[in-house]
């Protein structure tokens, strides 16, 4: 699976350098990130003990490292912060997961800092009490439009992130008091705490 995913990437990567229009051209950078992603969690489930269950704090790291690195000047000198607890998924909830993570740290380095440099994108994963995982990641940028609903808009890394977290049984929700911050809870059977 990995290799097949790394083949997509790479005839992706290919046909867009032929491409002239930037918006088509963004387009396809825009998918082969989404599976750049899933092929990441391949790569550390394989190197995993326990092929069942990605460790999925080192997978953020790598995958956040990814994106920082991919989008280069558009993330205008912004740094990534990481609060990761030790969490363990299964793929059905480990994929879901991480392209939640890839659309949001993405729309936060091509939206948050427009007007200046610097800035903190911060990616935030704990098990509460009971058992349910939250994922925050916010920016102190200049926020998320108020006149845009993200549950219905045009956007397509939105529209997938709102139906991947009905797919992962969960609640996500935006606050737009400090910067953006979106917060997502739910509840995956397999999640391990290490």
């Amino acid at each position: 699976m990995k290799n097949n995913l790394q083949i997509i990437s790479s005839l992706l990567n290919l046909q867009a350098g032929q491409i002239e229009d930037v918006k088509v051209h963004e387009m396809f950078d825009v998918s082969q990130s989404r599976v750049r992603t899933m092929a990441l969690l391949h790569e550390k489930l394989y190197q995993s003990d326990d092929l069942a269950r990605v460790d999925f704090a080192e997978y953020i790291t790598s995958l956040v490292g990814f994106l920082f690195r991919s989008y280069g000047s558009q993330a205008r000198g912004a740094a990534p912060q990481l609060d990761i607890e030790d969490v363990h998924l299964g793929l059905d909830t480990a994929i879901p997961c991480g392209l939640v993570i890839n659309e949001l740290v993405s729309n936060a380095l091509k939206h948050a800092f427009p007007d200046r440099t610097g800035g903190e994108i911060r990616v935030s994963l704990h098990t509460d009490a009971q058992g349910q995982i939250l994922l925050e990641i916010s920016d102190n940028g200049n926020g998320f439009p108020k006149d845009v609903d993200f549950r219905n808009t045009e956007s397509l890394g939105l529209q997938l992130v709102v139906t991947l977290a009905d797919q992962l049984g969960g609640e996500i929700d935006l606050d737009r008091s400090e910067g953006t911050v979106f917060r997502l809870k739910f509840k995956p059977l397999e999640a391990v705490s290490a």
